[in-house]
């Protein structure tokens, strides 16, 4: 008995061994993770921004503002636990599983991952070409807007030529006018006020640009607003952060301290990614940097209608979770395994954990577009383009496959008079030197009816490719051989060298906060499809003559005598 009592006090003490083997084999990695936990958070990110707060903190801070302001905290385990699969979304969006298990592995590869990211940095302005960069002391830029070309004048404007009359039509936040840093806190969204109280020099630039909206442009040449607007986009406190609804890709609202709205498109591929040749026009991503130029290149040409756009450094913490009242929105934010901030909103395809939007580690570049006004105070009218896409794999459109469409066009309003037709070839003209082939539908100011100049939206799509020109595009200005006379003389003033195209967009471009904006072979690309334009245009002139070719009409008379259509 005594001996049967023996061994089971030997049995319990070898099982109790035994337990305390293993509960030390479990817990002795976790000590050694611990131990080297300050070494790889102080150098877990290649960048040299460091995050608005701590990473491994965020889901417990989270958590507790849930809990603060009532919002639900259940997904908290869930979002953490999420990650990023886009390569395209950080440059340092890579698993640090094996980093932990090895400190000196760790350091190696930070350091590796910083390298990359300083050659990567490199590489951008390094392939860009030189004889494009801006010359110290001179401005071809300058010198280009002096150019009597960009010298032409308007015809007076009327008050049926204004978007508004500063007087009565255009109602707004009163404090807006007062002060451009009236905070926002505490406004109430519905409440407006006439204007005819406050001088026009004391609104917001914002504003000023809507009121300076007319019949024929969006903002004048030598209009300081536009280069102020560009500015505030830049540097103007974020107040508040919405989704937009529709569309295929994630684009926020910004709303700015001084009441101020801008399109928000984040970064979601580096400059020198080219579309692959296999991608589909309609499944491309958006670019941000797209958006910036397209701005750029618009003011060039001198249509002047594509609204004003800045690129931006944005603090994904501070300036978009921390102020968001988008309950979707703010529920899609994470922290990725590389202790990144990411967050992928809602929306039609690129909207989840494989296409999340990352930061380095919580800032991201994107470009903002300054809101026209909101279509209650200037009603809008959508055209479909008549030479739209198909939008499908395997059908092609109307004009792709009848050489004479354009004939059928010209008999159809508004195309049969005024000057819609050869604005519609300068947005063929604009799109083809940028690629853009998703120009599905434009869009004019209702007010001024058919006789107006057509806005410039949406070019996220332009910029995909630097080794492919796209000739399809040219498909309208080929049918039809018609182009205004101002805009063939400005292209043929861009080929020259003193005005070389390729050197003002990079001079322009380098204005931007985000500059280099394009990847260098982009600017070579410019200047290459403005040759094939004016080939085209000298094709035409030689089969159909100069006259019925270019419209030999001054381009201020011609929109003087053309019908204006109802209003």
């Amino acid at each position: 008995m005594i001996l049967f009592r023996k061994f089971r006090v030997l049995i319990l003490m070898v099982f109790l061994i035994a337990c305390t083997m293993h509960i030390m084999i479990d817990l002795l990695p976790k000590l050694e993770r611990r131990a080297a936990a300050p070494s790889v958070g102080n150098s877990g990110c290649s960048c040299s921004h460091k995050p608005s707060e701590e990473p491994k903190s965020w889901g417990k801070q989270r958590a507790m503002s849930a809990a603060e302001s009532g919002w639900p905290n259940k997904h908290t385990l869930r979002i953490l636990q999420d990650f990023s699969n886009e390569p395209s979304s950080n440059l340092t969006s890579h698993s640090l599983e094996k980093i932990i298990g090895d400190k000196t592995e760790a350091f190696k590869r930070l350091e590796q991952f910083a390298k990359d990211a300083e050659v990567q940095k490199r590489l951008i302005k390094d392939k860009s070409d030189s004889k494009n960069l801006p010359v110290k002391g001179f401005s071809r830029l300058s010198a280009l807007f002096e150019h009597p070309l960009y010298k032409m004048e308007l015809p007076p404007l009327t008050d049926e030529d204004t978007l508004f009359n500063v007087n009565t039509d255009i109602r707004f936040y009163p404090k807006a006018t007062e002060n451009q840093e009236w905070p926002r806190e505490g406004a109430e969204e519905d409440e407006y006020a006439p204007t005819g109280e406050s001088a026009a020099d004391s609104y917001p630039n914002w504003l000023r640009f809507h009121i300076g909206i007319n019949r024929y442009e969006l903002y004048s040449r030598q209009d300081p607003v536009t280069d102020e607007l560009l500015k505030d986009l830049v540097t103007q406190r974020i107040t508040s952060v919405a989704m937009k609804s529709g569309g295929t890709q994630l684009k926020l609202i910004l709303t700015f301290q001084n009441y101020g709205q801008a399109l928000f498109k984040p970064m979601k591929q580096t400059r020198e990614q080219e579309t692959p040749p296999d991608f589909f026009y309609f499944s491309d991503f958006e670019r941000h940097n797209a958006e910036i130029a397209a701005f750029h290149l618009d003011r060039i040409l001198d249509f002047r209608r594509v609204p004003p756009v800045a690129g931006r450094l944005v603090n994904m913490t501070k300036e978009i979770r921390d102020v968001t009242r988008d309950k979707k929105l703010w529920r899609t934010f994470f922290i990725s395994p590389a202790n990144n901030v990411c967050f992928y909103g809602e929306c039609s395809y690129y909207c989840s954990t494989e296409h999340a939007l990352c930061g380095k580690p919580d800032q991201i570049e994107g470009s903002l577009a300054a809101f026209l006004p909101d279509l209650a105070l200037a009603k809008r009218k959508t055209w479909r383009n008549p030479w739209r896409r198909s939008y499908h794999k395997r059908k092609k459109a109307e004009w792709e496959v009848d050489p004479d469409y354009c004939d059928e066009v010209k008999q159809t309003p508004p195309y049969d008079t005024g000057t819609r037709l050869l604005d519609i070839m300068d947005m063929t003209i604009f799109d083809f030197l940028m690629g853009n082939m998703d120009r599905h539908h434009y869009e004019t100011f209702e007010k001024f009816g058919n006789d107006t100049f057509i806005i410039h939206l949406d070019n996220g799509r332009g910029f995909g490719k630097y080794s492919h020109d796209e000739v399809s595009i040219l498909a309208p200005l080929s049918q039809c051989c018609r182009v205004k006379r101002s805009t063939y003389q400005r292209l043929q003033l861009l080929a020259k060298e003193e005005y070389k195209l390729s050197g003002l967009m990079a001079e322009s471009l380098e204005r931007d906060r985000l500059a280099p904006v394009l990847f260098g072979p982009h600017l070579q690309a410019l200047d290459r499809r403005l040759r094939l334009v004016l080939q085209v245009l000298a094709d035409c002139i030689e089969k159909e003559g100069y006259a019925s070719v270019v419209e030999d009409l001054d381009e201020d008379s011609s929109r003087r005598t053309a019908p204006r259509g109802a209003r």
